[in-house]
């Protein structure tokens, strides 16, 4: 069963969307390939993507979404919008801080992870949702404070779980919760999860794991 907190409401889809619910406003972050379709999903102020990967940036899922929310902004690294010319879109920082009411946004880092020396490195923000979810993209990107709800990426081509294990050990988090995820297999999700929980919990905190159409509040 998934930890339940109150507040802002956050609902995971496959891989590595979240949407965030408050006040009747949402948000979406990284809507990509891999995730189910977002249909009739309405009442949508601000669209975030950390990078142009497509298992993040898919022009497929913001249009669903912009069906619904033509008045959605987009925010994203410059690459991003780059990628989504014609779109309604603002090119986002480390350092910059963003209100689509009732939602902030604060960004963090620079770069992608490397997957290989032969790919070259793109554009990636962290991002600090409602100064409460902190998610790093495809990064091991920290902030520069402590947060409540740590996004923890569990599986990808860029990543080993000795480096997710410090990642998560490096920030002070309060609760953390997998995402980035759908490379795995439930012997996976069982592995990767687990350290990730051992460490949150070495530091007080408490780990949830959702499936995809569950939710948390914060």
């Amino acid at each position: 069963m998934p930890c339940i907190l109150k507040g802002m409401k956050i609902t995971k889809y496959t891989h590595a969307c979240l949407v965030f619910e408050e006040a009747g406003k949402k948000l979406v972050l990284d809507p990509g390939a891999y995730s189910e379709p977002m249909e009739n999903l309405t009442d949508v102020v601000a669209i975030v993507i950390t990078h142009a990967h497509d298992d993040h940036c898919f022009e497929e899922q913001i249009n669903r979404i912009l069906e619904f929310s033509p008045e959605a902004m987009i925010y994203g690294p410059p690459e991003v919008c780059n990628r989504l010319e014609g779109y309604k879109t603002t090119s986002i920082y480390h350092g910059d801080h963003y209100t689509t009411e009732p939602f902030t946004i604060e960004v963090f880092g620079d770069l992608h992870a490397e997957i290989h020396h032969s790919y070259p490195l793109i554009q990636n923000r962290g991002v600090l949702i409602n100064d409460k979810l902190y998610y790093p993209g495809d990064s091991f990107t920290q902030p520069d404070k402590e947060v409540l709800m740590l996004a923890v990426p569990t599986s990808a081509p860029w990543l080993k779980i000795g480096e997710v294990m410090d990642f998560v050990s490096a920030i002070d988090h309060k609760h953390s919760m997998a995402t980035h995820n759908a490379l795995l297999s439930d012997f996976g999700h069982a592995l990767n999860n687990g350290r990730v929980k051992a460490i949150t919990e070495s530091k007080g905190g408490t780990f949830t794991y959702l499936l995809p159409g569950e939710s948390i509040e914060l």
